[in-house]
């Protein structure tokens, strides 16, 4: 492997520092058991996608400076350097308000175009916990979100193995888009969609499966002599769970991390909430698995598609950006802090997620019976 320093995006970077000014929650406790991604669910459909990236076009960074500024960023917003917010809600709210609210501008704004549904899984359709093995959405949520799918083209986009999420889903009539968009796979059956997609695989960085796992392993290994520390292997991606983790110990395991990485140009690091993600450097993320989405229903270029996408994370501001620059659609940031975000409006918490789905299920009956009617 080429020996260069780990690689960090610009736009990430950018949300690294963003995240010096945000409250950041108390951290909970994960357990320290390292994990390979589970089986995948029977009777999926798999065919040619529309389109592929090129894997050659990869993103690279030289000079130590510049990585030290990269990996200056990411320890300010390690958890001892969190700072305090600098928001006001009140403000805040005025910006991106509740989506609950404003449920009937949302409407407003929707009519006579199809809304297609985007929604993440950790702190969106299920809490955040301790353990990420236990991140259950409970059976009114997942009720739910299958009324959801049954009034429109739904896909859940997490940074999880794409298998995993569907263990915890259980719904065949959606996507699911895993490893932060870079594994997609279309409804299984059950979607009336499905005569439009016919099912859809795109795995633009499948290339990296051995790399992946081979820093798996050594993550694993080298992790290990840290407490509270977990890999996780999400397929095209790794997760470093530091949720338990001493802040003493923070430095420590970001430094072992760091010095793996070392060897694997190909390979960057980024920070989430309470995770350090491992991805390829393919120009790849949740804002181009939602345009992907929307080009195999058939909306690549349409001004009659309504996209709705709801997420808790950083990586979901890849797609809430996509959303803004496409001016088309919006996105709903679940946060019970003020955060630098693209999105549009905001819930607190997945209960006020699922009321908020439930109104949209609600809505699309009354209008189906009215229309009935005519």
């Amino acid at each position: 492997m080429t020996k260069q320093n780990v690689v960090v995006s610009e736009a990430d970077a950018e949300i690294m520092n963003m995240a010096i000014s945000v409250a950041v929650a108390n951290s909970s406790l994960f357990t320290s058991v390292a994990e390979k991604p589970p089986v995948g669910p029977p009777g999926y459909i798999s065919i040619s996608r529309k389109r592929f990236m090129n894997l050659k076009n990869l993103d690279s960074f030289n000079g130590a400076e510049r990585m030290n500024s990269r990996v200056d960023s990411m320890r300010a917003s390690s958890p001892t350097h969190i700072k305090p917010s600098s928001f006001l809600k009140e403000d805040w709210i005025l910006h991106h308000p509740s989506a609950l609210d404003m449920f009937e501008q949302i409407i407003d704004a929707s009519k006579g175009k199809q809304i297609v549904m985007f929604l993440d899984y950790d702190g969106t359709l299920s809490p955040i916990v301790e353990d990420p093995d236990r991140a259950f959405m409970s059976d009114a949520m997942r009720k739910t979100v299958k009324k959801v799918a049954r009034c429109f083209p739904t896909a859940i986009v997490s940074g999880r193995c794409r298998d995993k999420v569907y263990k915890f889903v259980r719904l065949a009539e959606l996507y699911y888009a895993g490893s932060h968009g870079m594994d997609i796979q279309g409804p299984a059956k059950g979607s009336k969609y499905m005569k439009v997609c016919q099912g859809v695989l795109c795995q633009p960085a499948s290339e990296f499966l051995p790399m992946i796992d081979e820093v798996y392993r050594l993550l694993v290994d080298k992790t290990k002599s840290t407490p509270g520390a977990k890999v996780e292997n999400n397929k095209f991606c790794l997760s470093v769970h530091f949720r338990c983790v001493d802040e003493k110990k923070w430095n420590e395991l970001f430094m072992q991390v760091r010095s793996i990485l070392k060897e694997y140009s190909m390979l960057k690091l980024t920070q989430g909430r309470k995770v350090l993600e491992i991805r390829p450097t393919i120009k790849w993320d949740k804002g181009k698995a939602l345009e992907f989405i929307l080009e195999s229903l058939g909306y690549a270029n349409c001004t009659d598609v309504f996209p709705v996408y709801i997420g808790d994370d950083r990586t979901d501001e890849d797609a809430f950006k996509v959303l803004r620059e496409r001016g088309q659609g919006f996105g709903i940031l679940v946060s019970k802090v003020p955060k630098e975000t693209n999105a549009t409006y905001s819930l607190q918490e997945p209960a006020e997620v699922m009321d908020f789905l439930q109104r949209l299920v609600e809505w699309k009956r009354q209008s189906v019976r009215a229309h009935a009617n005519l």
